[in-house]
């Protein structure tokens, strides 16, 4: 029974997927890493930019707190609600950009991940 043991195929040249699953399960955990990398990185520059918001609000309170014409307070809003709109549409590009940035390398790694594992794939088959 052992020597027919010894030239019987072996199950990864039968399932050459089997072989190659580690692999994709690595592929996998890199992406989630990836993927977790990049969401804590977009909060990182939400909150940054929330800070700073936050710091041109109280800086507002402060300028129209020493206001002491009508036209001096409107001046000081209209100020405020330009350089506002600014910052939000900067943001918005920013993180647009960042957006576009990450799919494209996310595709590229996924696309390196699937041709390797295909490859491998490919090599136990011709064993």
């Amino acid at each position: 029974m052992e020597a027919t043991d010894r030239h019987a195929p072996s199950t990864a040249s039968f399932l050459p997927m089997a072989a190659g699953g580690s692999r994709f399960l690595r592929a996998g955990a890199q992406f989630q890493a990836q993927a977790i990398d990049a969401l804590i990185g977009c909060q990182i520059e939400a909150l940054d930019f929330l800070k700073h918001r936050f710091e041109q609000d109280r800086a507002l309170t402060a300028e129209l707190a020493g206001c002491v014409e009508f036209n001096d307070g409107m001046d000081v809003i209209s100020t405020y609600a330009r350089k506002a709109a600014s910052d939000y549409a900067a943001e918005a590009g920013r993180m647009a950009s960042l957006g576009s940035k990450l799919a494209a390398e996310t595709a590229q790694r996924a696309r390196r991940e699937a041709q390797g594992a295909l490859e491998d794939m490919a090599a136990q088959t011709a064993i």
